[in-house]
């Protein structure tokens, strides 16, 4: 087998996935306590329970839908069971997974209760399942996969060494036509001209200029003074970047060298211009940005982190990775990958991207990542206003 190919799970859709997850999505936060006695009752599905979903209207709605849908259609996903209160809603949902041609299921709870809904959809979970189970891996190759990246947790050495890794990896990977993705819009502050200088074309620098603009006026409208203790986080000023300028440009690293964007990307927006490397308009909070990245259909997720964060999520396996070497230590349950033997100039930027692509691979043939291993499963969807 190359260096580059895996094996997969090959969807309906022709879609390769990592792994072969039955989930069990509520609508609506109504719908939660339902879903998690399903998973309670079928071993072997995962219930992803959530705050939202009730008298929104709008985009933060068509949003909402666009999460919740983009969830049980990532790769990641083999079958999935939809509960909502109601089952107008619900359907859309299921409607809109069914497309990918994977196994689907919806049941509402008006008029029906918590026990008949329970027990239904426990009886098709159960099914989904043991079908899912019976699924193969097989031989996939490198353009086939969908890849996302963010960093958390900042500090000097990401800039220097971590962000850089992944940045390595991009460049690697964009040339033989694998799909990727960065976002976190705010944390661009201050390196937003440079970022704009990476795109495939005027046409993508204009809309991704654009994006910014949109979330700074939401920024300046709502902030007090200023954005202290947010941007750059308490953890970053320890960390050592005391500006959201050192910490963009950091940040910014992490699309390597020579990789220019090809797209801008809505908040769970699938890529639709084929392979290569995206923006996508997020937040740059850890578990919202994840949450909509697996929305969009990636499928691995890359995680440099200085000080520490210990983010996972349920469906898309989060690969975290380090620079600083007491995080390294103190933290090294989190920690999937070592990097600071950079800094230590015992390895060059080329041996650790190379050592994270090594460990993405095994990951993506079946590899626990240390989030999974911890039961770290955070999965937060974006509101973007008030409900009516």
């Amino acid at each position: 087998m190359a260096r580059y190919d895996f094996y997969g799970f090959r969807r309906e859709n022709g879609r390769v996935g990592i792994r072969n997850h039955v989930i069990i999505l509520p609508l609506d936060d109504l719908s939660n306590a339902a879903c998690e006695a399903v998973a309670n009752n079928i071993k072997g599905t995962l219930a992803l329970p959530h705050p939202y979903g009730r008298l929104q209207f709008g985009e933060d709605l068509e949003l909402h839908f666009r999460t919740l849908i983009g969830t049980g259609s990532n790769p990641n996903v083999g079958a999935c069971v939809v509960i909502g209160i109601e089952p107008g809603w619900t359907n859309r949902v299921v409607e809109g997974i069914a497309k990918t041609g994977k196994p689907v299921a919806g049941f509402s709870i008006e008029g029906n209760g918590d026990i008949g809904t329970i027990a239904a959809a426990s009886r098709k979970a159960q099914e989904f399942v043991q079908w899912a189970s019976e699924k193969q891996r097989e031989f996939c190759k490198i353009q086939e996969l969908f890849v996302s990246t963010k960093c958390g947790e900042s500090d000097t050495t990401s800039g220097l060494a971590s962000c850089p890794t992944v940045g390595n990896l991009i460049d690697k990977l964009d040339p033989l036509g694998a799909t990727t993705c960065f976002g976190e819009t705010s944390e661009l502050t201050g390196a937003e001209m440079v970022c704009a200088s990476r795109a495939a074309s005027k046409e993508v620098a204009d809309e991704f200029m654009r994006v910014f603009s949109a979330y700074q006026e939401i920024i300046q409208r709502h902030k007090t003074s200023d954005l202290s203790e947010s941007q750059p986080t308490k953890g970053n000023i320890a960390g050592g970047l005391t500006t959201i300028e050192e910490k963009a440009f950091g940040n910014l690293q992490k699309i390597g060298r020579k990789t220019k964007f090809i797209g801008v990307l809505e908040p769970a927006a699938a890529p639709a211009k084929g392979a290569g490397l995206y923006f996508m308009d997020t937040s740059s909070a850890a578990a919202e940005c994840v949450t909509l990245q697996a929305a969009a259909g990636f499928v691995v997720h890359l995680f440099p982190t200085g000080q520490g964060n210990v983010i996972g999520n349920p469906i898309e396996p989060v690969i975290k990775l380090t620079a600083n070497p007491k995080t390294a230590r103190t933290m090294s349950e989190h920690i999937d990958l070592d990097v600071s033997g950079i800094l230590r100039r015992e390895m060059t930027l080329d041996q650790a991207g190379d050592r994270l692509i090594d460990i993405m691979i095994r990951t993506c043939n079946g590899r626990l990542t240390c989030a999974e291993a911890l039961g770290h499963r955070e999965f937060v969807l974006t509101k973007l206003y008030q409900s009516a």
